[in-house]
């Protein structure tokens, strides 16, 4: 599965502060439909993901019935993104 969309790049503190992307509903949708092949446990999905010009793999994490895609630190940098940016990804899940 090729899935492209775009999305603001947003901030959790949490316990450790993360950077995520929240997947568009349509693509969410898609993913969820073959969520029970691809995940390899708790629900998240393996992935690899282009903005820009870097690539590197993940996991999509469940949250609220969607999925976020979690932008390291090296990746924001590379591609001078902050939070509240509209970045456009590719996801290609890893079977």
């Amino acid at each position: 599965m090729d899935l492209r969309f775009t999305g603001e790049v947003v901030h959790w503190r949490g316990p450790a502060p993360f950077h995520f992307v929240p997947v568009g509903e349509q693509e969410a949708a898609a993913l969820h439909a073959v969520s029970a092949l691809v995940s390899y446990g708790w629900g998240v999905i393996p992935v690899a993901v282009t903005l820009g010009r870097t690539q590197w793999t993940t996991s999509l994490f469940p949250r609220d019935g969607g999925y976020l895609v979690p932008i390291k630190a090296a990746v924001r940098r590379a591609e001078d993104v902050e939070v509240g940016d509209t970045v456009t990804l590719r996801l290609v899940v890893a079977t």
